[in-house]
């Protein structure tokens, strides 16, 4: 039996010292996922609290036929997805939240490192792209982001979904669509106009 399913015995007996050390393996990886979809360090916060809280109250459930941060990332999605359905009537103030915070990083950034003009334009490229991926459906920028951003599998993404891989795939490839169509204003840019 591996460590970690040894911790997860002990937590499911009801020994908060496992629990703590599962949390404690997994709380960076939680946190990053949680941002990625959501994009907002507060809601990413208050994400990963949550995603703890039910993961705690199911853990009796959890079988162990996959592994903990598995078992986490369908929990995240799921965390998110409400979220995402709570806040959906407040779309618009989300956005400009998310702009106003994009826009303090990215002057952070330039304070913190003066000079290169490169840094500024990562900056401005960054939020063109988090502007982007809120333009997804919750379901595609799920599994963009479990994909590109948290290099999963794509048979790995759709046990976490519990969707067939054929959805994931679907899901992947109107998402890219979406955001190539999107950052198309980049095109001549990044040299990736179409050759005649």
């Amino acid at each position: 039996m591996t460590d970690e399913k040894l911790l997860i015995d002990r937590a499911r007996r009801g020994d908060m010292e496992a629990f703590h050390e599962l949390v404690e393996r997994s709380k960076i990886m939680t946190y990053r996922v949680a941002y990625d979809l959501t994009g907002n360090r507060q809601d990413a916060e208050d994400l990963s609290q949550e995603v703890y809280v039910r993961a705690y109250r199911a853990l009796k459930n959890f079988r162990g036929d996959s592994k903990w941060s598995t078992w986490l990332y369908r929990i995240i999605t799921n965390v998110s997805h409400d979220h995402w359905r709570k806040e959906s009537t407040r779309r618009i103030d989300y956005m400009e939240n998310l702009e106003n915070h994009n826009s303090k990083i990215d002057e952070a950034k330039v304070q913190a490192n003066p000079g290169p003009d490169r840094i500024a334009e990562g900056a401005i490229i960054q939020s063109n792209i988090d502007r982007a991926l809120n333009a997804l459906s919750p379901q595609e920028r799920t599994v963009f982001v479990l994909r590109h951003y948290n290099h999963l599998q794509l048979n790995e993404i759709a046990a976490t979904l519990k969707i067939a891989e054929g959805t994931v795939k679907s899901y992947l490839f109107r998402a890219v669509k979406r955001l190539q169509k999107e950052l198309a204003f980049y095109r001549p840019e990044l040299g990736l106009e179409k050759q005649s």
